[in-house]
């Protein structure tokens, strides 16, 4: 019996080769091209030129000699050829006389096309049919295609053509007008590492699947390139395929990593993102594959959230749902377009390990709940807010001092408990803005927060006011974030209701903008009083621009 390393007196054959389909059924990941070709083959509705596109290792040429076979077993036309007859045999062993297989790439001129087809008009030898199949046809010159019109418009009605392509753009219409086109999808990493899994048990190679994992997302879609860098795995492994071994080989890692940083992020833990950060430049990992790795994960990440039944199972399938537990829809899209961002920036980096850091950084700073760009603090270290001594009625907040005359402020009894960081802040008179900026929100939660204003507060009901313009927010998902958010900073026993009132004028997004506005025009003023810009005013005929105009500290 020969093993996958053979024996003296037979060579051992590489796996791609010697794993090729030999049949339809055999053929994985193509299922839409299988059932039109065995439909067209059983109800006897076959063409007379078939074009296959698709990039290299998806099965085109494979598919060309499957579909040889089908139109020349000698059980007749069909679906299943029998794999035993001497045509079926001979098209396997590459030595049938009616089967030719022509490389475009090197037989590229007119003169090879013309003797092609000058060929073509002689009867079959001894197949039913002469099929030609030509590989990269789009390699072919200007005149090659000329000169094939005619022939592949009308053939001799024992004439197939099969062409096969990774360049279908490259064909002139003229061509593709008379073909009918089949495109070969690149293969799932799930799909081809179950393939590489039954290939292995077949062969008697233990494999970890692990490994089969690293090795299907190296191979990029292509079935052949996985089974070659499985021959490489089996050779540098010493008849083992091991995690660790392919790691070194391929010089990639595993994906533990990005479920790190997800963990990181949730944790909004600076630190653990940049020893992250540093583990991966010491490892040697491209920091351009790191963030394609970590966008790929965010989708899988948005799909569990939004269309859970469209995740593809596999071997990280629940890590990937626990890891969408930790973030909203909203912050999940948010990341994705800041790793998009960062692997597009990363060339203009002053190095990789910065820009990729400073991508890190900005999905910490940009995410809800960082007041002013600041990195929340998490929950054993976050603040309570300072109790205001008196309710301040709504109407009255624009025009009311912020702080309370000294008179009216009322000091705890010293036998009321002190407040650990991990108890529940009490309900006193809230300064609304400043809660806010301490919520875990995100997203459109957190713009319900932030265009709410404290309409009133009684013991432990608070009412909060949204103006008409932005009642939408008022979704039923997004209240309950909010609410939920409340809860779990003041206790489950506060009552949180909602009205649509007059528009409001002490939320959170308006106090911010007056601030912003307060700062602008100072900055203005000082930049007007400057003597230096003055002059330059003065003598120049000149104006300040405001719009040109930025406060120290903010970001435009």
């Amino acid at each position: 019996m020969t093993d996958l390393f053979g024996t003296s007196s037979q060579p051992a054959v590489a796996l791609a080769r010697k794993w090729r389909p030999r049949g339809f059924a055999d053929l994985k990941g193509q299922e839409h091209v299988v059932r039109a070709l065995s439909n067209a083959l059983t109800q006897g509705r076959l063409h007379h030129a078939y074009l296959l596109t698709g990039t290299r290792g998806v099965g085109k040429t494979t598919l060309a000699r499957i579909l040889a076979k089908c139109l020349n077993c000698e059980t007749g036309v069909t679906a299943t050829p029998c794999g035993t007859c001497s045509a079926c045999t001979q098209i396997d062993a590459g030595r049938f006389v009616d089967l030719l297989e022509l490389d475009a790439a090197s037989n590229t001129g007119v003169d090879n096309m013309r003797e092609v087809l000058d060929n073509a008009q002689y009867a079959p030898t001894v197949g039913r049919h002469k099929v030609y199949i030509i590989d990269e046809v789009h390699m072919l010159s200007k005149p090659a295609f000329n000169s094939m019109l005619k022939t592949l418009e009308e053939p001799p009605a024992h004439v197939k053509f099969i062409l096969a392509t990774t360049d279908p753009q490259k064909i002139p219409v003229t061509v593709l007008s008379r073909c009918l086109q089949f495109n070969l999808k690149p293969m799932t990493p799930p799909l081809v590492a179950q393939h590489l899994g039954e290939v292995l048990e077949q062969e008697n190679v233990a494999a970890e699947p692990a490994a089969l994992n690293l090795l299907a997302r190296a191979a990029a879609g292509s079935m052949r390139d996985a089974l070659s860098l499985t021959d490489q795995a089996i050779a540098y492994g010493g008849g083992r395929v091991e995690a660790e071994a392919v790691e070194a080989m391929l010089g990639t890692v595993r994906r533990d990593y990005l479920f790190d940083l997800l963990d990181a992020l949730a944790a909004r833990d600076a630190d653990a993102l940049m020893m992250q950060a540093r583990s991966l430049a010491e490892r040697g990992i491209a920091f351009d594959a790191a963030l394609q790795d970590f966008g790929s994960l965010l989708a899988q990440l948005a799909l569990a959230l939004h269309a859970p039944a469209a995740v593809e199972a596999g071997s990280e399938t629940e890590r990937v749902q626990a890891a969408a537990t930790q973030f909203d829809a909203e912050t999940v899209q948010l990341y994705y377009q800041i790793a998009l961002n960062g692997r597009r920036d990363l060339p203009f980096a002053p190095d990789e390990l910065s820009g990729f850091s400073m991508t890190l950084l900005r999905m910490l700073a940009f995410t809800a709940g960082a007041a002013g760009g600041t990195p929340r603090p998490r929950a054993a270290e976050r603040p309570a807010p300072v109790p205001r001594s008196e309710p301040v009625a709504p109407a009255a907040r624009a025009t009311a001092p912020a702080v309370p005359p000294p008179a009216a402020v009322q000091v705890a009894p010293p036998a009321a408990p002190v407040m650990t960081a991990r108890e529940p802040a009490p309900v006193a008179a809230w300064d609304w803005p400043e809660i806010v900026t301490h919520l875990r929100l995100g997203g459109m939660a957190r713009m319900l927060a932030d265009h709410c204003e404290l309409a009133a507060q009684t013991g432990d009901a608070v009412t909060l006011r949204v103006g008409a313009a932005h009642k939408h927010l008022l979704d039923g998902a997004y209240r309950a974030k909010l609410v939920a958010a409340l809860h779990e900073r003041f206790g489950a026993t506060l009552d949180v209701r909602f009205e649509v009132g007059a528009a409001a004028e002490q939320t959170p997004q308006q106090v911010r903008t007056r601030v912003r506005e307060a700062r602008q025009a100072e900055a203005v003023a000082a930049i007007e009083a400057d003597p230096f810009v003055r002059e330059l005013v003065e003598r120049f005929d000149g104006r300040v621009d405001p719009n040109t105009i930025q406060p120290l500290g903010e970001h435009p």
